[in-house]
């Protein structure tokens, strides 16, 4: 019997806050991991040398995901460096400031999806012709991060960003059933307010906790708690579980 390939996972937005500690995770249970990132090389690399240092494998690779020829690209390197591809997690993603609908111009929304929402679907898209057996793949695990605003909706503040949010959990289920009979698994992982770096990218450095009353464990969730709920279902343990949309967002 051939020896079993170690895994093979690639996170986009694997710089900071969930992407990083899904990273530093899913390498300290013995997966090889791609770091993407789309503009900051200088913290993508700290991640690596996090991994390394403590014995694992990372690469780290450049590409901006709501371009599709960056996207190619980036499978490619995976490719020719690692591959094939056993994992993606689709955690890329933006906020803006706070605005309602009716102050929203069309740049906004044209980046939120394209960042949030088609990206998800190209790196999908590579990823399954990588990992489907209907394309000659071993089978692999997809898991997209989506957020809990996509049950709330958002409003007064980003109703924009919780809709592409509801378009990845719609995506994530019709995708599972396409690949079902593939050996590819897509689930999502919706987390609550996080302690993470994009809450002051969207103006608002102390969000996190200025929240945490609505909360009913009264306290933010930490970066590496959503960590362990996505690298669980990249996992084989996680073997029967596809099109699950996972709350990790301490009740709320």
């Amino acid at each position: 019997m051939a020896p079993m390939q170690t895994p093979v996972t690639l996170i986009t937005g694997a710089s900071r806050g969930i992407g990083a500690a899904t990273a530093l995770l899913c390498a300290a249970r013995g997966q090889r991991v791609v770091v993407n990132y789309a503009r900051d090389a200088a913290a993508a690399e700290q991640v690596v040398r996090q991994v390394q240092d403590a014995g694992g494998s990372a690469l780290a690779v450049q590409a901006d995901v709501s371009v599709e020829a960056e996207v190619l690209r980036l499978f490619e390197t995976v490719d020719r460096h690692w591959g094939p591809l056993t994992g993606l997690v689709n955690n890329a993603g933006v906020v803006d400031v706070t605005a309602r609908v009716d102050e929203m111009d069309l740049a906004r929304l044209q980046r939120m999806f394209a960042i949030n929402v088609f990206g998800s679907f190209l790196c999908a898209r590579e990823a399954v012709r990588r990992m489907s057996t209907r394309h000659g793949g071993r089978g692999g695990a997809i898991v997209n991060v989506s957020s809990v605003a996509a049950r709330g909706g958002g409003a007064s503040q980003y109703v924009d960003y919780a809709a592409a949010k509801g378009a990845i959990d719609t995506f994530t289920i019709g995708l599972s059933k396409e690949v079902a009979t593939e050996g590819v698994r897509v689930n999502a992982v919706r987390p609550g307010i996080t302690e993470t770096d994009i809450h002051a990218s969207g103006g608002q450095p102390e969000r996190a906790w200025q929240l945490a009353p609505q909360i009913p464990m009264q306290r933010p969730g930490r970066p590496e708690e959503i960590a362990e709920a996505i690298v669980w279902l990249l996992d084989e343990r996680a073997s029967y579980t596809t099109g699950a949309l996972l709350d990790v967002g301490g009740g709320r």
